[in-house]
């Protein structure tokens, strides 16, 4: 199945939740795990429109890995994947690898 989002959202790929703290204690299942802040990018729309008529397109593309807000965007899952779409403006930044 795919999602094609609708104006500026963006369809991201949360990486999986962290199954160690930083001091190496292992969580269970039944922790509460903190949300993801970091995905990649599955689908974007294709852009917004300004008052004046013109298109404004996305500035991430299909394939970048970028940072969004905590408690942004709405969870949803196909095929026991979990994703998270989002507007463009819930997203921080694009992660570069040097």
């Amino acid at each position: 199945m795919h999602v094609r989002p609708l104006g500026d959202r963006v369809v991201v790929k949360p990486k999986p939740r962290e199954e160690k703290t930083k001091g190496g204690v292992i969580l269970p299942d039944t922790a509460s795990k903190e949300r993801p802040m970091q995905g990649e990018v599955i689908a974007v729309g294709p852009g917004r429109h300004a008052d004046d008529g013109k298109l404004i397109p996305i500035s991430v593309e299909v394939g970048q890995q970028v940072l969004f807000a905590k408690y942004a965007g709405t969870e949803f899952k196909i095929d026991d994947e979990e994703y998270l779409i989002l507007q463009e403006r819930d997203l921080l930044g694009i992660i570069q690898e040097e």
